[in-house]
């Protein structure tokens, strides 16, 4: 990849949306494949507008329940409160509804939209982002910092000592070692979390089908990630790509760093499904 390719596909700039300032992707086509679009919601001062024409507001906001037959959020989606002069409107920034100020107070990073700074969410919402901070705080630094496995790619029986990392804009995998290999996110199809730890004679796997699993290996007692398995297509080609990446044993550090990368792989899996299913 060049220097010139790469910068384009880092390249970012400050927008201003309804909701706040955004640090989004120069290009759309590089954003983050663990990004939220931004829900659509009528600010307050724009809703007596929008009630003018039936069925406006709901249209923007795609919740018909908060809206009554002209249009217009007249009640707190939590606690039913009427909105008046002194009990205001305000929309979560996740999830677009909208609430009254006491259910809609907390003001919590949302990473996952590209706000600068912490915006108004509901309680709902402000517990899930708070979840997610981890990712970003800790477990995205991981991927990105990267971690050295014994790859195996489809049938071969061969496998190659590879450093495994996260690109920096989070849209792709690097492989490299004797040779670079680059696989898209977005093409991943399957990821399964090979474990081992259970009484013996028995294993373990947290599969995620279509991105679709469980609780991240480090959860699940005792269990010890050992290995990754993914399946993913490649762009011009029929079929599906496979690969096989396993802890290296004999490095006590580097398995250790290995596992850690494993485990926020398989928290990254579980956003990029989120995304996808948004």
């Amino acid at each position: 990849m060049s220097s010139e390719v790469s910068a384009r596909r880092d390249a970012k700039k400050l927008v201003r949306s309804p909701s706040g300032l955004r640090m989004v992707p120069e290009h759309r086509a590089f954003g983050s494949p663990f990004g939220l679009e931004e829900p659509q919601w009528v600010p307050d001062k724009e809703a007596d507008q929008a009630s003018e024409v039936p069925g406006q507001y709901h249209l923007a906001m795609g919740l018909q329940a908060c809206c009554d037959p002209l249009g217009k959020c007249r009640r707190c989606m939590q606690c039913d409160a009427k909105f008046d002069f002194l009990t205001r409107k305000h929309h979560c920034r996740r999830c677009g509804k909208c609430f009254c100020d006491r259910c809609c107070s907390q003001k919590v990073p949302l990473r996952r939209m590209c706000f600068v700074d912490p915006v108004r969410q509901c309680a709902e919402c402000a517990l899930v982002s708070l979840k997610e901070a981890e990712f970003y705080d800790k477990q995205l630094k991981v991927l990105l910092s990267g971690a050295t496995f014994l790859v195996t790619f489809g049938n071969s029986e061969k496998p190659e000592t590879m450093t495994c990392r996260l690109s920096n804009n989070q849209r792709y995998l690097f492989l490299d070692g004797d040779s670079h290999y680059e696989i898209e996110i977005v093409h991943i199809s399957t990821v399964q979390i090979l474990t081992e730890g259970f009484p013996p004679g028995e294993k373990d796997i947290h599969a995620y089908t279509s991105l679709r699993g469980s609780q991240p290996a480090s959860e699940g007692g005792n269990a010890r990630a050992t290995g990754m398995f993914l399946q993913y297509t490649v762009p011009g080609t029929e079929g599906v790509t496979q690969l096989k990446l396993t802890v290296v044993e004999d490095v006590t550090v580097g398995r250790r760093q290995a596992v850690a990368w494993l485990v926020a792989m398989h928290k990254a899996a579980k956003l990029l499904y989120e995304s996808r299913d948004q």
